[in-house]
Parts: structure tokens; C-alpha cells; sequence
């Protein structure tokens, strides 16, 4: 393992790697892309249904309580909880904290930006989606990063093609990132997606020259997943082993569809109105 390798994998948090060996991907067929489908309208309904939750003066933990309740009575599973010992239902990180962060006590503030990234298992296929929302009036920049990255995410979804290497999703989450003064994290990467949560193949948001960069064909199915850094790329591990900081303590916004890749066209399972089209 080459010495750049080995510092990427000391950097991840339980549960995430980057991996550099050959991938075997899982193409998945019409019938079970209808059946993920089935999955990802619950986590898009998830979506709809917290977002006038998200106010000042609540709590993470009563968001993930939430989260969890509406997947419990959709039938389905909470993707998340328990996964390498994770504790939530929800991923929730505030401000400078880029993805990870363990839902408790904290207590939602004015001006303050929340990602919120949901699992959902429906009959034993996995979808899996984020977002990140202004908590009351948030300044202009907090505004320009979640609209920004929420274009990086429909810029690589508009880059998948049969024929294509997968690099292009990464190529145009880079490009428009880095067009609006940006950087992109590094260290943590998109997947593929079915009946694991994460399956191949990773999927990079930068252009990466040390993994593999198939050729993407249909039945592909995966998460792409953009984080997007108000400052440096750099990014480090709370003391809960779980929560990704930026180094800096800039702001970071993330976004992510399950997306499946079929022979007429791209499909955007967990598609829905965008949380923060009024902005």
C-alpha cells in the first residue's frame, strides 16, 4: 500500500473507506430497480416530512426520533441504526461537521445549516439520500455553499451515460465546485447501492487517478453523494469517532440521491422538491 493510501484510510471514520483494490459491481435488474424505487419514495417521504421540523430550538435527537418513527410505520428499517455500531436512525451534522455526526442533545440554532442523511431498507433493498437545510435565516454565503452543492449533485446525476467511465461524476462535481471558490472533500466518497448499503463501486466527487473507473452500464445503482467545504478540503474525526469535521471549521454542505442508471435514461430514486428552492 502506497503511503498516500494508507493516510486516506487512517483519516475514515468507522463504517467509510476508500478502497483501492479491483471492485465487482452489482448491476441490478429492471424489476429490482423497481423494487429500490419502492424503498427510496418512503426516504423521500422522510424528507418531506422533517423539514418543517427543522427550527431553531430542536433537537437533533427529536429529528432522529422522528426519522425513525416514520420508517417504522412505512414498514420499513432505519438503514443506519446499528451499521458498524452507529448509533441513530439519521446522520446529523451542524455547521462545520460534514457528515456523520451522532443525533442527541443539540439544540438547533438560528443561522445554523443541518445535513441530514437517511437510510431506508424496504423488503431487503437499501436507499439512501441527504440533504442540507438553512435552520431559520442563514446568512448569504451559508446559502451560496447548500445551492452550490445541491448543483453538484444534479450536475453528476446529468453526467451518467452508458458508454461513460464513471470519473465524469467526479470531474463535474469538481468543475462546479471549485468554479464557485469551493473545495471538495476528499477522503470520503459515494457508492454503490442494493442490497448492502454499500456496495461497488466507490464513487469519487473529485477526479481521482487511484481507483478503478469502470465503465458505467445499465443497472448501475448508486449513492452520489457531494461535500461540498466552505474553506479547505482537509477534514478530521471528532473525539466520537463518528462525526467528520472540516479542519478549518468553515461550513460544509452535503447532498445525495440514489440514483440508477438504466437503458433509456438516468432515474433518480429518491427524487423530490428541492428543500431549499425558496432560498
Amino acid at each position: 500500500m502506497k503511503l498516500m493510501e494508507l493516510v486516506v484510510l487512517l483519516m475514515l471514520p468507522k463504517g467509510s473507506k476508500v478502497s483501492f483494490r479491483k471492485q465487482s459491481i452489482l448491476l441490478k435488474t429492471p424489476d429490482q430497480v423497481d423494487k429500490m424505487q419502492a424503498s427510496a419514495e418512503i426516504l423521500a417521504s422522510v424528507f418531506i416530512n422533517i423539514r418543517k421540523m427543522v427550527k431553531p430550538g430542536i433537537t437533533t435527537g427529536a429529528i432522529d426520533e422522528a426519522i425513525e418513527t416514520h420508517i417504522r410505520e412505512a414498514g420499513c428499517i432505519p438503514s443506519f441504526k446499528g451499521y458498524h455500531g452507529f448509533p441513530g436512525s439519521a446522520c446529523i451534522s451542524i455547521n462545520e461537521e460534514v457528515v456523520h455526526g451522532i443525533p442527541g442533545e443539540r439544540v438547533l440554532t438560528e443561522g445554523d445549516i443541518v445535513g441530514i442523511d437517511v437510510g431506508v431498507i424496504k423488503d431487503g433493498w437499501h436507499s439512501d439520500s441527504a440533504e442540507t437545510l438553512p435552520v431559520g435565516l442563514v446568512d448569504p454565503e451559508a446559502v451560496k455553499l447548500m445551492k452550490t452543492t445541491e448543483e453538484c449533485l444534479t450536475k453528476a446525476i446529468a453526467a451518467m451515460e452508458p458508454g461513460k467511465r464513471l470519473s465524469v461524476i467526479g470531474s463535474a462535481v469538481e468543475d462546479h465546485a471549485k468554479a464557485n471558490g469551493y473545495s471538495v472533500v476528499e477522503t470520503l466518497v459515494g457508492h454503490g447501492i442494493g442490497r448492502d448499503l454499500h456496495e461497488d463501486p466507490q464513487v469519487p466527487n473529485f477526479r481521482c487517478y487511484t481507483m478503478p473507473d469502470p465503465i458505467m452500464e445499465p443497472g448501475l445503482v448508486i449513492a452520489i453523494e457531494p461535500m461540498i467545504n466552505g474553506g479547505t478540503k482537509r477534514v478530521i474525526t471528532a473525539r466520537d469517532e463518528w462525526t467528520i469535521l472540516t479542519q478549518d471549521r468553515k461550513l460544509s454542505a452535503h447532498f445525495e440521491h440514489t440514483v440508477a442508471l438504466l437503458a433509456d435514461g438516468v432515474r433518480v430514486l429518491t427524487r423530490r422538491p428541492s428543500g431549499i428552492a425558496g432560498l
